[in-house]
């Protein structure tokens, strides 16, 4: 007998009674008492799973998924197959994450994309570069500044590799047939599988530039 269980509800029912009222046994006692302590049991049980949903660690199946609405709106959705655990990291990983520095920027488009963007600063000399010095190299590195660009940024992000179009098979090759496994069939973008929409790039660099800034973006 396990806590919580019907069985345990219907010993804690039964002790309830006065013993010199009802004998030990009893078909007629016995059928009410174990329909309440089946009700009894199903409430614990749902009262056992609604108590871990409540938070970020123990949050299972959508309710991780509204957790995540709750900070983030539509910017961190859960990818197709993601796991809850691996899902959970990222939300955590979300609201722990640096914020406001340029390093952020880098970050969370690494971490999106799997590659780290190319940021520049038109007010910053590290990325401008500076006559006789060896960060400048005209076609090799630097690039123009401008002090009539204060607060803005240039930055270009390599999209995702995507993971393709599962069954879909590509054109002028043996297997792709319609209506077959493998088949040939005119697709879209949204059929991508493990794609990063360029709506989710746009809104991870909002999310962590710092505020008052102009981030201009380059999708590749």
């Amino acid at each position: 007998m396990a806590k919580g269980d019907q069985n345990d509800f219907y010993t804690r029912l039964r002790v309830l009674l006065p013993p010199a009222w009802f004998a030990e046994e009893s078909t007629i006692l016995n059928g009410p008492l174990s329909a309440c302590a089946a009700a009894l049991s199903w409430c614990y049980t749902l009262y056992l799973y609604a108590k871990t949903q409540i938070r970020i660690s123990s949050a299972s199946d959508g309710w991780l998924d509204m957790a995540a609405y709750d900070f983030f709106g539509n910017s961190l959705t859960r990818p197709v197959d993601m796991t809850d655990d691996v899902f959970r990291t990222v939300i955590k990983r979300a609201l722990l994450r640096e914020r406001g520095t340029r390093q952020a920027i880098n970050d969370v488009l690494a971490e999106l994309t799997g590659n780290s963007p190319t940021i520049f600063e038109p007010q910053r000399v590290q990325d401008t570069g500076a006559y006789s010095r060896p960060t400048m190299g005209y076609g090799a590195a630097g690039g123009y500044g401008s002090s009539l660009l204060p607060y803005q940024a240039f930055v270009t992000v390599q999209r995702s590799k995507k993971a393709g179009i599962p069954w879909v098979a590509g054109y002028r090759t043996s297997t792709a047939a319609y209506g077959q496994s493998s088949q040939g069939e005119y697709v879209s973008r949204e059929m991508v599988a493990g794609s990063i929409t360029d709506a989710q790039i746009y809104a991870a660099i909002e999310a962590v530039k710092m505020e008052g800034t102009l981030v201009w973006v380059r999708l590749q």
